[in-house]
């Protein structure tokens, strides 16, 4: 299974500034129409729905802006570091015996670098848990993990070395480290701060260079019978009139062997993580 974590993006009609359509993103918008159905991020909380509880909630299956009686923005603190840490879906695949990969390279040289940082997203947090699943500088310089923004371009100041790769490219990095593991998760966060940029031209640009990927990558799991599933945390990018969040629901995508059961487990962020181990559990 390939997991696609993609920060910011909801689902709202048609509208002039509402850059998630069939013109900009072909691909993404198809599996949309056909593989998809909307799902709940407010999870019963008011105020808008913000990345650390949400991705919290989805990693976890538990509900986590309920837990903290509200949404977090940014990074986890405590109280959502130790649900994170207790039970996410790198541990519960690692206790049945998966292997698991998180392609998003860290530019550092080992695990324990990482663990260091005072400030962790909620994926690093969860993937500390499982240290053999994270990726670092050396797997990207072998094409064995992907740079966060596809393309390599956010690097070349700091790692002119590291070429820069077209999206098409990334997808077969992503697709290879997928023949090798049960579990290989990207996350693509450049939709959420395309959003918060309230530019629309930007966040045109940031959709057609993931939907090249994704064109590539769909391509390469429906050829090896892999399933894809790809979701989101919250809504932005689709209301380019707004800076913040929305509301609006975001959409969970299951394409390949077994879709139509996984997409029916879920309605809301927290059946996530449930229908995924779920699909892992079934003979």
């Amino acid at each position: 299974m390939i997991f696609l974590f993609v920060d910011g993006i909801g689902l709202r009609e048609p509208a002039s500034d509402n850059p998630v359509n069939a013109e900009v993103c072909p691909t993404l918008w198809r599996l949309l129409e056909r593989h998809s159905k909307p799902i709940d991020a407010c999870l019963g909380v008011e105020g808008l729905p913000q990345s650390a509880t949400g991705q919290s909630t989805m990693f976890s299956g538990v509900n986590s802006a309920q837990a903290v009686g509200r949404h977090c923005e940014g990074f986890p603190g405590p109280a959502l570091r130790k649900i994170i840490e207790a039970n996410n879906i790198f541990l519960e695949l690692k206790r049945r015996g998966r292997s698991i990969c998180f392609a998003d390279a860290y530019l550092i040289d080992s695990a324990d670098e990482l663990a260091m940082r005072r400030f962790k997203s909620v994926t690093t947090v969860m993937a500390l848990t499982v240290p053999e699943s994270i990726t670092t500088a050396d797997d990207l310089i072998a094409d064995r993990a992907l740079m966060q923004d596809l393309t390599r371009e956010t690097i070349q100041d700091r790692y002119p070395n590291i070429p820069v790769i077209p999206p098409q490219r990334a997808a077969e990095h992503l697709f290879a480290l997928a023949l090798e593991h049960d579990f290989t998760l990207f996350e693509f966060f450049q939709t959420d701060v395309a959003g918060h940029s309230m530019d629309y031209a930007r966040a045109c640009a940031v959709l057609r260079v993931f939907d090249r990927f994704l064109a590539a990558l769909v391509h390469f799991a429906e050829a090896a019978g892999i399933t894809l599933v790809l979701t989101s945390d919250h809504g932005n990018v689709e209301s380019m009139g707004e800076r913040g969040h929305t509301r609006n629901p975001v959409p969970f995508v299951a394409f390949g062997p077994g879709e139509r059961q996984v997409r029916e487990r879920v309605s809301s962020l927290t059946d996530v993580t449930p229908a995924l181990l779920e699909a892992f559990d079934r003979p």
